[in-house]
């Protein structure tokens, strides 16, 4: 695994504006980054790039850390944007089967499991459009109070922003030093760190705001 950035704390936070991409279920990194910059700027016309958070998320299981990846249609050289979601694969059922078996003897999950359902039984047909409506509702079930703006064009210019475009990545090291929190398997296979955020909301509930930084 890679060595990321140095640890991102608040206090490095705090009036910086940050550039992330979009992510499919992003990991607790990532809305750490979001709820506690000054400014949150979402890449659109990035080119899409594999092996990304941006199609995948890390849950632990009984199994232990498993990936869960959207399928999308073989790619060339496409922006974010362009990126359509295979028809060839029963994702959906599949996802949501895994983050129900992972997940269901944890302590919120019946309280936020209709909240996230329905993104499993609607058709999709853009992977962005996807991630987005998903980002929008874990915004609000962390109570994340922020305006998120889009690019209008690729900013390889970056100047007074924080890129994190590529920083919050699954072969990178976890930007942040939040405590452990509970973990359904944990006594079986210690702390996984930086999972999605589904394993914070469904483990901590309401108390996932103080690891996120929300006052």
């Amino acid at each position: 695994m890679e060595k990321s950035a140095s640890i991102v704390s608040l206090k490095m936070l705090k009036d910086k504006s940050v550039l992330i991409s979009t992510a499919y279920l992003a990991p607790v990194d990532y809305y750490f980054v979001l709820n506690n910059a000054s400014e949150v700027i979402v890449e659109q016309y990035e080119y899409y790039e594999k092996q990304s958070y941006r199609n995948r998320c890390k849950i632990l299981s009984a199994n232990g850390v498993i990936d869960l990846s959207v399928p999308v249609e073989k790619t060339g050289k496409m922006l974010i944007r362009d990126i359509r979601i295979s028809e060839h694969d029963n994702w959906q059922a599949n996802h949501w089967r895994a983050i129900e078996s992972a997940y269901n003897s944890s302590a919120f999950f019946e309280y936020y499991s209709d909240d996230l359902r329905p993104f499993y039984e609607k058709k999709w047909s853009f992977l962005w459009d996807f991630n987005f409506e998903i980002q929008q509702k874990m915004m609000e079930l962390f109570e994340i109070e922020k305006d998120i703006t889009l690019t209008d064009g690729y900013l390889s210019q970056y100047e007074n922003r924080t890129d994190y475009r590529n920083l919050i990545h699954p072969k990178k090291e976890s930007l942040q030093h939040s405590k452990p929190y509970y973990q359904v398997f944990e006594q079986k296979f210690g702390f996984s760190s930086n999972l999605s955020c589904i394993d914070l909301l469904f483990n901590m509930g309401p108390e996932s705001q103080l690891l996120l930084g929300i006052s």
